[in-house]
């Protein structure tokens, strides 16, 4: 399955990680990754690409595929620690990975979700989106030079 990361989407209200198919009159079409059951979402849903999403760090905000690859980095490729896990032990882990998190405005629902998205992408085999993105932006300014 050929996926990149501005197609995958974080669908609020819904768990799980969708990939972007078709838009449709009043909405869009997507595909879950975790079933692979399509289903349409409507105009009013708040969704979010995960190319879009970024995480408060105390200096500035990181993306999300950066914060994903410090936990790849981390785990050398293989599961994060179960999102269930107790908060502590949640919020230990993911200073492992990203010390500099701002440890006020980022909660602990949120490093769940993170780590909940990379266990799917990791589970899945699509990793390498991370690597992916990198490779476009160069392109794109390679492009731009000439």
């Amino acid at each position: 399955m050929e996926v990149k990361l501005k197609e995958l989407l974080a669908i609020s209200g819904y768990s799980g990680l969708f990939k972007f198919i078709s838009q449709a009159r009043q909405g869009v079409i997507v595909e879950s990754l975790v079933d692979g059951k399509r289903m349409h979402v409507p105009a009013t849903a708040k969704v979010s690409a995960l190319a879009d999403i970024a995480v408060f760090t105390e200096t500035e905000e990181m993306p999300l595929k950066d914060v994903l690859k410090r936990i790849e980095a981390l785990e050398n490729g293989g599961p994060a620690i179960n999102p269930k896990s107790d908060s502590k032990d949640i919020r230990a882990y993911f200073e492992k990975a990203l010390p500099e998190f701002d440890k006020e405005r980022v909660y602990t629902s949120d490093i769940k979700k993170i780590l909940t998205w990379y266990n799917l992408l990791q589970e899945k085999g699509l990793l390498e989106i991370l690597n992916q993105v990198d490779e476009e932006e160069n392109q794109e300014q390679t492009d731009d030079k000439e």
